[in-house]
């Protein structure tokens, strides 16, 4: 990958100063383009990409009052060396009003010099939009076709904008391999990084690239300075997906492994938990709750699929606990007061307590929370399981069992963070209930059953299978009776569990407390019945 030295990007703050006093947000643009038109002759093209802003300018003059649309140059992409279909590192920070109509126009060129003047270059293609129809979109993705060379398809632009956070930190970090795999026959393979954040709808979006080391099977790569919001728009437990490459001069790289983790992991610095064996192998917004069309919509006449999943199996687990006070953690969401993003939060907003009383303050807790949070992406279970974790291993006696219910609608954002989770907690007295709700498939929630093999991460299996999933849909009564559904579910969901608990106490020798001898009241002989 080579970068031209006069590329450069500016800041909206560079030509609206006005606009500091605007309430505005800031959202990351980020652009890729597909099946773009081959200008070179012995190579495939070398795009960079010029984005134009379009503010709406104000200016009087005498007085007469002018509404000028004004293209000026924004910012420039980096150059990505042969390939038609690039993904392009650099971000554009934009200001978001939505009350304006901000025109968007990019241009595409295939770069032959270093040379700073545009003609001096191949045009590729370009495209109009407005920064409303990108932020509108489905998950914030807009994909359309590039045009501007008549009579040819020039490829396709694909568009995608994310809301920053408010997260300022950045974070130093430095990555080295061991014994990766020889790609090139006739020498060592020449292997680079590429860095990936996850998105709301389960896809990938880059976020950095190294440097490539030659001809070296135990690289260490150079340091490099990267903001949080780049590598998670400051959400800690959003994954992170790495990739390996054979960097390879006419750019069909060769694929070597990917791993994944989290800021959060990266944060702990050295230790084992950032020691990643690559594999070989190669999250949508749920909905505003007082939308119909949100499987969390609040239906003032009837339950939604998520409390008829809630209801119908806490109210026989809570038959065998003592104190019917349960905790109930939510994930997925933007907290009041500041938005902060969290995967790991009390129901009823009370983080020293969370405890609510009995499944129908579980269930009070889940419908003030829907008013007060925001709904929000990625997915991840990691977070809940390792927090009912840490009290399962508390325990040193064997008098608690923990049953953590997970209710969800199929997207997972941190697969192999709770693959790893589940392999810790199954030696810890603990159950997890995983509920699907909604008509996504489960193809995740059926690997981390285990019902089929067993779940393992790194080369490590768990110790006995502590998982049972089960898709709502296949219990919904069609003629409407809750009650008959909740019925259905609560015992497939449950017939796991005895087998489960007992497994686990015969495991480490724990026999049941000898009962109690029978009380005879008074004056009434005890009778046996033969």
């Amino acid at each position: 990958m080579s970068s031209c030295g006069f590329l450069n990007m500016a800041t909206i703050g560079d030509f609206d100063p006005l606009s500091a006093t605007i309430p505005a947000t800031k959202v990351e643009i980020t652009v890729s383009c597909r099946n773009l038109l081959d200008m070179d002759t012995f190579s495939k093209s070398d795009p960079s990409k010029n984005v134009f802003f379009s503010p709406l300018l104000r200016k009087c003059l005498y007085k007469l009052k002018l509404f000028i649309f004004l293209f000026f140059q924004f910012g420039r992409t980096e150059v990505i060396d042969n390939t038609l279909n690039p993904d392009f590192v650099r971000k554009f920070i934009l200001d978001y009003f939505f009350e304006e109509r901000q025109n968007l126009k990019f241009d595409l060129y295939d770069v032959d010099s270093k040379s700073s003047n545009l003609s001096k270059h191949d045009f590729l293609g370009q495209a109009f939009c407005t920064l409303g129809e990108v932020v509108g979109s489905l998950c914030g993705r807009m994909e359309k076709p590039l045009g501007g060379i008549p009579g040819k398809k020039c490829g396709t632009i694909i568009v995608k904008a994310e809301e920053l956070s408010n997260c300022r930190e950045s974070v130093m970090m430095q990555f080295c391999a061991n014994k990766l795999d020889k790609k090139d026959f006739f020498g060592k393979s020449d292997p680079f990084l590429v860095f990936y954040r996850s998105n709301e709808d389960g896809t990938f979006t880059i976020c950095h690239k190294t440097e490539v080391v030659k001809v070296n099977l135990n690289p260490v790569w150079q340091a490099f300075k990267i903001p949080v919001r780049a590598l998670c728009n400051g959400d800690f437990d959003r994954t992170i997906k790495v990739e390996v490459y054979d960097w390879d001069r006419d750019g069909g790289h060769d694929f070597i492994g990917e791993f994944s983790t989290s800021y959060r992991e990266l944060s702990r610095g050295q230790s084992q938990f950032n020691v990643y064996e690559y594999t070989f192998s190669f999250i949508r917004f749920p909905g505003n709750p007082s939308q119909p069309t949100s499987l969390h919509y609040m239906n003032p006449y009837q339950l939604n699929a998520y409390a008829i999943a809630l209801k119908a199996v806490g109210e026989i687990i809570q038959d065998y606990d003592s104190d019917k006070m349960f905790p109930a953690l939510g994930f997925g969401a933007k907290l009041p007061p500041d938005g902060r993003i969290s995967h790991e939060f009390a129901l009823n907003g009370n983080p020293k307590n969370p405890y609510c009383n009995g499944i129908d303050g579980v269930m009070e807790a889940y419908y003030q929370s829907l008013k007060s949070v925001q709904l929000y992406g990625p997915t991840n279970f990691s977070p809940v399981i390792n927090h009912v974790a840490r009290y399962a291993a508390s325990i040193k006696d064997e008098s608690q069992y923990f049953i953590l219910l997970i209710i969800t609608d199929g997207v997972i954002s941190d697969m192999a963070q709770t693959k790893e989770s589940i392999v810790n907690a199954a030696c810890l007295p603990m159950s997890i209930i995983i509920v699907g709700v909604g008509p996504a498939e489960f193809d995740a929630m059926i690997e981390l059953d285990g019902d089929a093999v067993r779940i393992s991460s790194r080369g490590r299996y768990a110790e006995r299978d502590i998982v049972q999933f089960v898709p709502f849909r296949d219990y919904i009564d069609h003629t409407g009776n809750h009650i008959l559904s909740m019925a259905r579910l609560a015992k497939d969901v449950l017939a796991e569990i005895p087998d489960q608990f007992l497994s686990y106490m015969r495991t480490r020798g724990i026999n049941p407390s000898p009962a109690p001898p029978l009380c005879t009241p008074p004056g009434h002989p005890l009778q046996t019945q033969i």
